[in-house]
């Protein structure tokens, strides 16, 4: 059998990244974080029906600097999520195909996301 010198697809080495390829790993990531999240503040919720010892507990995990850290990225990853969606919802209706469009939604996308979770963070302080 004769080697073939075929020329093989493009590695990751010299792949040149773009913000829609890298908005789409997160996007499934996120997504992937979100399910988990979810799941947890369900048995967060349950877990309050034992008796107020529990939410003392959560209470104060929450009031730490890992607790409020783990909350400020949960609700980027709520806001990432939603916002690259409408980004997807907007291609399913036929519109922003053209790269120019691609990568400015994508960059609103994630700034956005960024933006609403600061929002977000000082509401929650009542600065607002």
């Amino acid at each position: 059998m004769q080697e073939k010198n075929n020329p093989l697809s493009p590695h990751l080495q010299i792949y040149k990244w773009q913000i829609s390829s890298l908005l789409s790993i997160t996007h499934r990531i996120v997504g992937v974080v979100n399910i988990l999240a979810i799941t947890i503040i369900c048995f967060l919720s349950l877990s309050l029906l034992l008796g107020a010892e529990n939410y003392e507990i959560i209470h104060n995990f929450f009031k730490s600097f890992l607790g409020k850290f783990i909350v400020v990225s949960i609700c980027w990853t709520f806001s990432f999520h939603i916002l690259n969606e409408l980004r997807h919802l907007l291609w399913d209706l036929g519109y922003g195909f053209d790269l120019k469009v691609a990568r400015i939604t994508g960059v609103i996308a994630l700034i956005g996301s960024f933006i609403l979770t600061i929002l977000f963070y000082l509401i929650g302080k009542n600065i607002f």
